[in-house]
């Protein structure tokens, strides 16, 4: 985790591979959702969001098995998680998150609280905060099945098709004529 950041300082995150595939970058930002920041391909081309050649924000670049990501000036808005992505044999594979945060400002309590009530309000034990890690595996997982199950689907929609056909075509009896010799 990076948690030592000022505003307006450039964070450079690097993802090493052995492979020479492209690699892309993502956000997760503190809300659990992601962000498209850059590709990057096998040549050193970086091809940012909105399919732009440069970022007014990020700087990409390659250098032999090393995938570079660099935020120019960080704001609070860039807080999150960064992910390196990369696809081998058609599977994607997620680079461990880079967590980079600015620093938790405190505030110093009053010495003397004032009063508070409860009144009105009531408290779920059983309510949680989204966990952006399952949210993210859920999405991915999402992604995963209509992969899977609309080209499955469409399979067997064809072989039912072919089914129909062969047992129409099979069922449709000529009728012969017999040469027999009277």
């Amino acid at each position: 985790d990076i948690t030592q950041l000022r505003v307006g300082q450039k964070l450079e995150l690097e993802c090493q591979t052995d492979k020479n595939h492209g690699a892309v970058w993502i956000h997760q930002d503190k809300s659990g959702t992601l962000h498209f920041i850059v590709f990057i391909n096998s040549m050193s081309r970086a091809t940012f969001g909105g399919n732009q050649k440069t970022s007014p924000r990020f700087e990409a670049s390659k250098d032999n098995s090393i995938y570079r990501l660099a935020v120019k000036s960080f704001t609070p808005q860039d807080e999150g998680s960064y992910f390196c992505v990369m696809n081998f044999n058609q599977m994607l594979h997620f680079s461990p998150g880079q967590r980079a945060f600015l620093p938790a400002t405190t505030t110093v309590a009053p010495s003397t609280p004032g009063p508070t009530s409860k009144r009105g309000t009531t408290e779920d034990p059983n309510l949680k905060t989204p966990d952006p890690e399952s949210r993210m595996k859920d999405n991915l997982n999402f992604f995963c099945h209509i992969f899977i199950w609309i080209p499955l689907a469409g399979a067997c929609l064809l072989l039912l098709i072919a089914l129909v056909i062969t047992i129409v075509l099979c069922q449709h009896t000529r009728r012969r004529r017999c040469r027999c010799k009277r």
